[in-house]
């Protein structure tokens, strides 16, 4: 007799039930935690990818460690942070708290000469702060005060005993320690030896420290003052000397030679680093004609971008600019002026590249076998091969490594990197650290205008600077937002550059925004960050557009132009028609105000006209003047409307600047060399008919 089959929700009991008995026998295990030690330390900034890369900054530069410290009870937490040298000596700097109610701490460190550097946060309990503490409240009140001096006494001997000092110093404590045990002394007086100010300062320089608690240590990358600050001028070698035949009408290239002859001209504006498009030779396949045509004439140069032909590729130099030794004559001249060499770097070959033939794996191939060339849907760029880095990435690799050590070996120490965004950024990666360990002075600039993300990784995987959005932030809220961002947790990996056009970029504002945008865009750039650029041409206000495109028409990306810049000089038809002079004294301002240097200490200020932005720098001179207290503070007025002359109030805050709320102070002109009497509410009147700027410093 066979049992009668259950009922469906009998079998489904069952089976639950038999499945419940499964589960409990599958051992459980706890989530895996890290110890937090015996003070928690919380929330260390900056640490960049959870410390997988490392945080940076440039020698002396000041920056801001962070964390959360805390402990149980009322007894006294103290915090310090632990500065970590390349050679693996520590400096224990203090730590402030400045928010008790969130346990926040804080301490301001800067870091002496390049290298790998390391740092980490401590807690730790402070035995002299929780007796300093209660002994001033019980003895004060009169209760346990024998038992309160003698707990001082012990903790001043813990300190004595384990904490090195002087001579001196152990005097002055073992001092204290005698007064607090003096039984013919009052019991204030008694209590002064161990609580008072001098007593109180030894403990604070040189702590007891218990209970020590160590946050993770992480790196901090320390590069020259060059990867935050300076100012970049970009030509197109060819121009510069280019000129028209007057007997065959035909255009001559300029040479490294004629462009040489224009670096002093570079350096007495006062930039630091003189960038050259790429100068490598220029396909001819696909060539493109002006103004970005289809067809090229016979005459026509192409566009540097497309590179490699016959004559080469990218360890190469066109002819008709010249050979190596033209290079190294341009680079030479250029040091001997103060002037660093950039080199751009585009990692794409023309049609008639050497590597086409000869690796033609280093290239995407499509299905009917040929080659893709650059796309940017609807944008097509037929005499552009893009480098595939996946076929064969050893020997990619390989190859991009040897043509940088080609130009490092001639003096390059900057590459401006065109487009890094469509490249692998574990390429990247790779390169810049394999070049660091023998070049660490090299600095990247990443010409990556694209998604944020991909623009913050590039940054944090090694390039020192970063093309921003800048050319299209022009409101006062687009510009405070932007900064604030770039300034605030952004500053440990990623540092910007400010370029007002580029031979890619006009826009609208610069378009239509007359003299007064020029003016007012080079100053924002050159004094809301501490790197920017200027595309030559930017004196001469060149703001035609091509039709339907935000680029020059003409552009100098396809053609030869002739500036005839000596018409601009004293003498010529056109002198006083350059912002060669505004150019120039922006950059001397920047190199005498050591706060305009730095990017992490921008605050924005408030004014009534939405027109009206308002910020300041400021940096601390001890270091440099000896004089504790005295600030470099610049402060930047600029009205952002190009088209009307605006008055407005403006508000500063007064902390801000190092002043009290009441003081006055001497508002210097660093333009027009104006002086008002400023303080905390001021009058301003900017525009086109005027100055659209105050560069202001402070004069106390």
């Amino acid at each position: 007799m066979t049992s009668p089959t259950p009922a469906p929700d009998a079998r489904i009991a069952k089976a639950s039930s038999a499945a419940r008995a499964e589960t409990r026998t599958v051992p459980q295990s706890e989530p895996p935690q890290t110890p937090l030690g015996r003070i928690p330390v919380m929330n260390v900034r900056p640490v960049v990818d959870c410390g997988a890369r490392p945080a940076k900054s440039v020698v002396d530069e000041e920056f801001t460690v962070s964390a959360n410290v805390f402990r149980e009870g009322h007894d006294a937490v103290n915090a310090s942070v632990v500065l970590i040298d390349p050679d693996g000596v520590e400096t224990v700097l203090p730590m402030h708290c400045t928010n008790e109610g969130l346990s926040f701490w804080e301490s301001v460190v800067a870091a002496d000469r390049t290298g790998l550097w390391h740092y980490r946060v401590e807690g730790w309990s402070d035995p002299y702060g929780t007796w300093r503490h209660d002994a001033l409240i019980k003895v004060g009140a009169g209760i346990d005060v024998e038992l309160m001096l003698e707990e001082g006494a012990r903790v001043l001997e813990r300190a004595l005993a384990t904490v090195e000092r002087t001579d001196a110093q152990k005097a002055a404590l073992r001092d204290a320690i005698a007064g607090l045990r003096d039984t013919t002394l009052g019991p204030q007086v008694r209590l002064d030896a161990g609580a008072s100010e001098p007593t109180r300062s030894e403990m604070t320089t040189r702590p007891l420290r218990e209970m020590v608690t160590a946050s993770a240590a992480y790196p901090l990358l320390v590069e020259r003052e060059r990867a935050l600050f300076g100012a970049w001028y970009e030509i197109f070698p060819r121009s510069e000397g280019a000129s028209i035949d007057p007997k065959t009408g035909r255009w001559r290239s300029g040479t490294l030679r004629t462009a040489a002859e224009r670096l002093p001209a570079i350096a007495d504006m006062g930039f630091d680093v003189v960038y050259l498009t790429p100068i490598h030779p220029i396909g001819t396949t696909a060539r493109k004609g002006p103004n970005n045509t289809l067809v090229a004439g016979p005459d026509d140069p192409g566009s540097p971008y497309a590179i490699g032909s016959p004559d080469g590729g990218h360890d190469a130099i066109h002819p008709d600019l010249g050979t190596f030794d033209d290079f190294d004559h341009f680079v030479a001249r250029a040091r001997g002026l103060g002037l660093e060499v950039a080199l751009d770097i585009a990692l794409q070959c023309s049609p008639d590249h050497p590597y086409v033939t000869e690796h033609p794996e280093w290239f995407t191939t499509r299905a009917d076998g040929t080659i893709a060339y650059a796309e940017n849907p609807p944008k097509k760029y037929q005499d552009i091969y893009p480098l595939n880095f996946d076929n064969d990435p050893a020997g990619a690799y390989a190859e991009v490594r040897r043509v940088i050590q080609v130009w490092i070996d001639h003096g390059v120490t900057l590459f401006r990197v065109d487009n890094p965004h469509t490249k692998p950024v574990q390429f990247w990666q790779w390169l810049i650290a394999d070049v660091a360990k023998d070049h660490p002075e090299i600095i990247w600039l990443s010409e990556a205008f694209t998604k944020p993300q991909m623009m913050h990784t590039l940054a944090k995987v090694g390039f020192q600077q970063s093309y921003t959005y800048y050319a299209w932030r022009n409101t006062k809220d687009e510009l405070e937002e932007y900064v604030t961002e770039l300034a605030g947790e952004a500053a440990a990996y990623m540092r910007p550059s400010f370029w007002p056009t580029t031979h890619d970029i006009l826009t609208p504002y610069m378009q239509f925004g007359g003299p007064a945008a020029w003016k007012l865009r080079a100053a924002l750039a050159a004094t809301l960050v501490p790197t920017y650029g200027i595309y030559t041409g930017y004196e001469l206000h060149e703001h035609i557009a091509r039709p339907g495109a935000e680029e020059q028409i003409d552009n100098e990306k396809y053609q030869y132009k002739d500036r005839q810049w000596y018409r601009y000089e004293k003498g010529g038809d056109r002198e006083g028609q350059s912002l060669a002079g505004y150019l120039t004294r922006l950059n001397q301002i920047r190199n005498q105000h050591p706060s305009l240097r730095w990017l992490r200490n921008i605050t924005f200020h408030t004014a009534d006209d939405p027109n009206i932005i308002v910020y300041s720098k400021r940096r601390p001179l001890q270091e440099r003047t000896g004089s504790a207290g005295f600030d470099d503070v610049v402060i930047v007025v600029a009205n952002l409307d190009p088209h009307s002359t605006r008055e407005s109030q403006i508000h500063l805050s007064m902390s801000a600047l190092g002043l009290d709320h009441y003081e006055r102070f001497v508002a210097h002109d660093e333009i027009t060399g104006a002086e008002w009497s400023w303080g905390e509410h001021n009058y301003v009147r900017l525009g086109p008919e005027n100055e659209p700027v105050h560069v202001i410093s402070v004069r106390r």
